[in-house]
Order: structure tokens, then sequence, then C-alpha cells
């Protein structure tokens, strides 16, 4: 299969961009970035993205009169750039139907929370204020509902005593980048298969073909692994 031609949404720092961009500078991940746009700019992304060579953008949405217009010239932005797939990388921004119908089943988003559990802003304050022992990260394709799209991979990370927001940002963070490039990595693979809708106003549905669709979580163990610095166990598989 050809390489996937990325174009990376951000609006600040881009560590998930950094991410995509070390795994493919490795070898990991079989894709190109053809553009990061900023709709903000001077953001850390945008210099991320110069220093690897990779072509970059600021649209501002405070110069259009409706979102509408706004995803619109994104739209051209990404098309003119040679992007055929799209990754939500900190992008502060919902998107309309008129980005969506441009790139459909193709638009991929990290969020910090096991969804569908905390969607929307702040999703580790969300964790905290409800005092979960496990929250986590989830990379989805983006439908029109806020972070309600079919769900691509997961991954756990425990609540631990005495976490504040940043701590426990910081801590999935850690997964986000390692699951955002394996599920891109699942996708230039051709494993991706996603069910349309089998009523008008019903829901997608997506599945990675060959990966076990299991959650491994192993209790406390896990949770005292995880918090040492070890690996998330991961959920694959269909999402809602």
């Amino acid at each position: 299969m050809p390489p996937l031609d990325l174009g990376v949404l951000i609006s600040g720092r881009g560590s998930n961009l950094q991410a995509i961009l070390d795994a493919i500078a490795d070898g990991r991940l079989d894709a190109r970035v053809r553009l990061v746009l900023s709709n903000r700019p001077g953001v850390e992304g945008l210099a991320r993205a110069e220093r690897a060579g990779v072509p970059t953008r600021v649209i501002a949405h405070r110069d259009f009169a409706d979102r509408d217009s706004f995803d619109a010239a994104v739209v051209d932005a990404l098309r003119e750039a040679g992007a055929t797939w799209v990754v939500l990388a900190g992008f502060m921004r919902l998107l309309t139907t008129t980005f969506l119908d441009a790139f459909p089943h193709r638009v991929v988003n990290i969020h910090p929370s096991l969804l569908p559990s905390f969607p929307g802003v702040d999703a580790q304050q969300q964790a905290l204020d409800h005092g979960v022992r496990i929250t986590g990260c989830t990379v989805h394709l983006v439908d029109a509902g806020t972070d309600t799209g079919p769900i691509l991979a997961q991954a756990a990370v425990p609540v631990l005593d005495g976490d504040d927001h940043d701590t426990l940002a910081a801590r999935i963070l850690v997964q986000e980048h390692a699951l955002l490039v394996r599920a891109l990595s699942w996708i230039a693979e051709g494993r991706l298969q996603v069910t349309p809708p089998a009523a008008p106003g019903g829901r997608a549905r997506a599945a990675i073909a060959g990966v076990d669709t299991a959650l491994g979580l192993a209790g406390v163990d896990t949770a005292r692994g995880l918090a040492q610095g070890g690996r998330a166990p991961e959920q694959v598989g269909e999402g809602a």
C-alpha cells in the first residue's frame, strides 16, 4: 500500500504531532505529513513541523464569519497539499459536516479519556472530579458529535493517589503518543474496516482486522506497572 498522506491539524504545542514525525523518521509509521495546519499563529507545533521540513500553514478561525466557511478553507488547504487522511493532534475546534463530508471516515482524533466517558474539554479534570481509578486515552474516527465517533483503540492509565490535573495529564500523554502512532500504523497497513450506519442517523462502526479486541487490564499489578512507567494495556476493536 502507498504511504498515508496526512494532514495534521494543531492548535498548540504539537507533542502528538512530534510523535508522528518521529515514528515516520524511524520507520515505525509508513506515512508522509503533507501539511501541518494551525488555527493559531506562533504555536510550538508549527516550529516542530518546520524543523522536520514539513510544510505549515496558519488559517485563523477568527478571520471567518462562521464555522462552515473556516472548515471549507481548511479543506481546500489540505486538498491542495495532497492530504487524504486528517489527524487532529490537539486541534481545539469542532468540525462541521463541511469538513467531515470532504474526508469521510478519514479524520482521526486522540482524546485523553476512555470514551465514551469524559468527552469534550478537560477530560483529565473530569476524571479527577468523578473519582475514577482508571482513565486513559482513545483514538477514534471523528463524526458530527463531540468525541462520539467509532473507537479504534484505547489505552488504560491509572489515577493514582495524589494525582492532580498536571500529573495525570502527563501520564496519559505518554500513552497518547504511542497509541496514536499504533492506530495510524494499522490504518497504513490497510487493517481498518469501517461499516457505515445501517440507517440514516445511525452510527458507523470500525474494527482493526487481525488485532485482539480484549481489554487486558490486570488490576493492581497493571496499575503499579503503569505508575512505574510501564506500557498501558490497549483495547482495540469495534467502536460504537
